[in-house]
């Protein structure tokens, strides 16, 4: 049987999976899903078409699924999504997606999500990510795979943060970041590849070289951004590991920080 207070909150028609536990004074509303092995800590909301998978923890004080933040939201049974064994800690806010976009806000797997961060309607969030506190995602921002934002980021509506990007703390996203990357500051700045993070997740010395190479070519070289997006381009057709910052500049629409 699911480990629940007695003086949480569980409406009937939630859906509880095997070995979740629900905290003292929780409240779980009734279109909420919650995956095996699920641990929900005291004083969580959790509201809305929201689904949770199997193995998560969510410490004290979080509001998931809430209503969106956007004045345009007219009670339309939109969803949040959550994938496994996920850490979210205290105070953190995730709403449900908009009529307007795809319906939806999802977080991945194995994601970190530090104190105090918002992530809000129609956000899409990889795998194993780490947002520091009071990271803040404003609506319809995707954040790829082992992403780390650092304390403080703010992220503008409709950005996109690349796979293995690295933010420093008090980051100001306004426009889209590339893979690979280490930026920081306000105005928001590159400085060069994540090289540590891709050593430790394993990419080859070669691959390193070739993302250098491609940083060069689109920060240093004095060429313009069409330019250099050729030229990684075809060097991405040799080297496999530029295909993700080759598809990422061939599709940017609110353009790169440069």
């Amino acid at each position: 049987m699911p480990g629940i207070h007695p003086t949480a909150l569980v409406h009937p028609g939630a859906r509880l999976g095997t070995d979740v536990e629900i905290g003292a004074y929780s409240l779980v509303g009734e279109h909420v899903e919650i995956g095996d092995g699920t641990r929900i800590g005291p004083h969580v909301v959790l509201a809305g078409h929201t689904r949770l998978g199997a193995g998560n923890r969510i410490f004290q004080f979080c509001s998931i699924g809430e209503e969106p933040q956007d004045k345009k939201y007219a009670g339309e049974p939109t969803r949040l999504e959550i994938g496994d064994h996920n850490v979210i800690r205290e105070f953190c806010t995730l709403n449900t997606g908009t009529a307007q976009d795809a319906g939806v806000t999802r977080l991945g797997h194995h994601n970190w999500i530090m104190a105090y961060v918002h992530i809000a309607h129609d956000c899409v969030v990889g795998d194993h990510t780490i947002f520091a506190n009071n990271a803040t995602l404003a609506g319809h921002v995707l954040v790829g795979d082992f992403a780390i934002l650092g304390g403080f980021t703010g992220v503008h509506q409709f950005c996109r943060v690349g796979a293995h990007v690295i933010t420093g703390i008090a980051s100001v996203v306004r426009q889209d970041v590339p893979p690979f990357l280490t930026v920081a500051g306000n105005p928001l700045a590159p400085h060069g590849v994540n090289s540590e993070g891709l050593k430790r997740r394993g990419f080859s010395a070669e691959a390193l070289a070739g993302l250098k190479r491609a940083y060069k070519t689109l920060y240093k070289s004095g060429l313009g951004l069409a330019e250099a997006q050729s030229a990684i381009a075809e060097e991405a057709q040799r080297l496999p590991e530029l295909e993700p910052l080759a598809n990422f500049l061939a599709t940017s629409g609110r353009g790169i920080v440069r």
